[in-house]
């Protein structure tokens, strides 16, 4: 990733993201990553079969790296680990909610201003036009 796009003010959304996940070929569903206590959304990212049953018989999230196209084991490597207090899925089963407890210091691989993990993926606002740090 760009550190423009990561830290830059200029909204450039991917609206090509799901057509590369379809065409990466992986049989996967979203899933979206709540916090239990604040209730923060943390992160969406994907799941099959295997990052499902890892998820369950391991209590910590993990995900189908759409881009890798392996198993992501969320803390792995940075050692922010998302631990899974609840998972639900929606009314079409075509998608995924991980509840989760925070082991780490964040969620999102990007690091603050300080070099601290951001507790979630969604930092930014939009706000007239041009993206603005949420504070905290």
């Amino acid at each position: 990733m760009s550190k423009a796009l990561e830290e830059g003010q200029e909204l450039d959304l991917d609206f090509e993201k799901l057509k590369k996940v379809a065409l990466a070929g992986a049989s996967v569903v979203p899933v979206a990553v709540q916090d239990a206590d604040s209730k923060d959304v943390l992160i969406i990212a994907y799941a099959n079969e295997e990052a499902l049953a890892y998820t369950l018989e391991h209590g910590v999230a993990a995900f189908w790296s759409t881009s890798r196209n392996e198993l992501w084991v969320k803390g792995a490597t940075s050692g922010d680990t998302l631990k899974v207090v609840e998972v639900r899925v929606n009314c079409e089963q075509n998608s995924i909610l991980y509840i989760v407890k925070l082991l780490g210091t964040g969620a999102c691989h990007t690091k603050d201003a300080h070099g601290q993990t951001r507790a979630s993926c969604y930092y930014r606002r939009l706000q007239d036009g041009q993206l603005r740090f949420v504070a905290g």
